[in-house]
């Protein structure tokens, strides 16, 4: 028959556990010679700084396969969706409605326009985009040859805008049946909108419901046109001074003063006719004017 094993007191766990951690007999810290635990500490060493040493050379060599100022890959759009200021959205689409007889309602308007040029300010431009830049061709750069390691950006001042820039009327027309809305096109690095160097791109605007409440449209720059010198776009890195070109319509509204337009940007490369994304390319937006 098994003894049964003798109980042990508190002390003498404690005095078991200091001869664990120091064996003065055998010249042991906890079970090992100091010699031993050099080897062990010497090997943690060398393994760490190796293990340290790949996870480094592993970063360097993805950080070196990246290009700061673009993505290496980008997602597939190819063609760029365009966008309407005022850019008042109703439950489902852009509605611009407002009340002429009512001058908190059509300042609303006026005030949306006013915030969103002003990094189009003619001085803002001038002194950000000096670059003087040849129109109706491609700014192709291949050097970053801008200050700050950085690549030169074309100047879009306000005052482009013509009638629609809000200097000659803050108001934008909205304070009448004449009213404007600024078109833009969304930025794709590197994308040309056209096969061919002469060939800019423009927006051209139709009515898609009200044809007989529009008596006009007028676009400002002439012809609604989007200058090539401002293509390609390199990246907000590369290009931190660069200003979308844009494009403002007056619209003369009569009758029951509402419509439903669609403003399309045309040129070689930009689709409208994607089933997937019935928006790309243009913008479907409604005008109204009360009274």
């Amino acid at each position: 028959m098994a003894t049964l094993k003798e109980k042990r007191t508190c002390g003498q766990r404690c005095e078991d556990f200091g001869h664990f951690v120091w064996n003065s007999d055998n010249g042991t810290l906890m079970g090992r010679t100091p010699e031993k635990w050099v080897y062990i500490s010497l090997y943690y060493v060398a393994f760490y700084v190796v293990m340290t040493g790949l996870f480094s050379l592993a970063i360097w060599v993805l950080m070196y396969t990246l290009c700061p100022y673009a993505p290496d890959y980008q997602d597939r759009l190819k063609s760029p969706g365009v966008m309407v200021w005022p850019d008042t959205y109703g439950e489902e689409d852009v509605e611009i409605t407002y009340n002429t007889s009512d001058k908190a309602s059509w300042m609303k308007m006026a005030n949306i326009l006013h915030s969103f040029l002003k990094p189009y300010n003619d001085t803002m431009q001038t002194e950000c985009n000096r670059y003087n830049c040849t129109q109706g061709k491609y700014f192709i750069q291949n050097t970053f040859s801008a200050p700050h390691h950085t690549k030169w950006a074309c100047p879009f001042k306000q005052s482009m805008l013509g009638q629609c820039s809000g200097l000659e009327d803050p108001t934008f027309g909205y304070n009448s049946t004449m009213p404007c809305v600024i078109i833009k096109m969304n930025r794709i690095i590197n994308f040309l909108p056209s096969n061919h160097t002469n060939h800019p791109p423009y927006v051209n605007c139709t009515i898609l419901e009200g044809q007989n409440n529009v008596d006009k449209i007028e676009y400002f720059p002439e012809r609604g046109i989007m200058d090539l010198s401002y293509f390609p776009y390199y990246g907000k890195l590369a290009q931190p001074t660069y200003a979308n070109p844009l494009v403002a319509v007056r619209f003369n509204l009569v009758r029951e003063k509402q419509a439903k337009i669609q403003c399309r940007a045309v040129s070689d490369k930009i689709s409208y006719e994607n089933i997937h994304d019935p928006y790309e390319g243009k913008v479907v937006f409604y005008l109204k004017a009360v009274k």
